[in-house]
């Protein structure tokens, strides 16, 4: 069973690498051929994808104390997906902003400049925002904190004034009664 997934796996690393070599060459190629390789490269996806699911049935039929291991690969395969279809998205959205400026005669760096602006501007906008809501999160249990603080202190001042109390109680017993010894000794 691990042969047919080591088998997918090399087929899964060859395809993989061809679409990479492929996306690259996507915006460099004259606009007849980049149709062509942009249908090819989709093609070759689709396969990559199916390969995916092949592979996964593979692993579940694996036997749990091994089954580990082809999960983590699994993993590590998945994640290589889903960056091969962004690089292709990328690429294909540079394909689209280069047909439309030789259809509108603009030279396209500008909108390539400004849509790399502006996704960076994005990164920016999302990491700021985790670093928000994790400095939300800190102040939220630091507020909580702090008040679980304040009423300890003010259960431990209820505590500290009550032993007050009772040492004055028994200062003042103490008083009376050094009198009453202090009257009985002079009878």
């Amino acid at each position: 069973m691990s042969s047919d997934f080591e088998g997918y796996e090399q087929d899964f690393a060859v395809l993989t690498a061809d679409i990479t070599s492929k996306v690259a060459r996507v915006p460099r190629l004259p606009p007849d051929e980049k149709k062509q390789m942009v249908a090819n490269v989709e093609k070759q996806l689709e396969e990559a994808k199916e390969l995916l699911e092949q592979m996964d049935l593979e692993v579940r039929e694996i036997p749990p104390q091994s089954r580990g291991m082809y999960s983590n690969r699994m993993r590590s395969y998945k994640q290589e997906m889903g960056k091969l279809e962004t690089d292709f998205k990328r690429s294909r959205i540079a394909y689209s902003d280069e047909v439309r400026n030789e259809l509108l005669g603009d030279d396209g760096n500008s909108s390539e400049n400004q849509r790399a602006h502006l996704l960076d501007n994005t990164e920016r906008l999302e990491r700021s925002s985790r670093r928000l809501e994790a400095g939300y999160q800190i102040a939220v249990e630091t507020e909580q904190i702090g008040q679980e603080m304040l009423e300890n202190l003010s259960h431990d001042r209820e505590k500290i004034q009550r032993a007050r109390e009772r040492l004055r109680e028994t200062d003042a017993n103490l008083g009376k009664s050094s009198r009453i010894l202090t009257g009985m000794l002079r009878r």
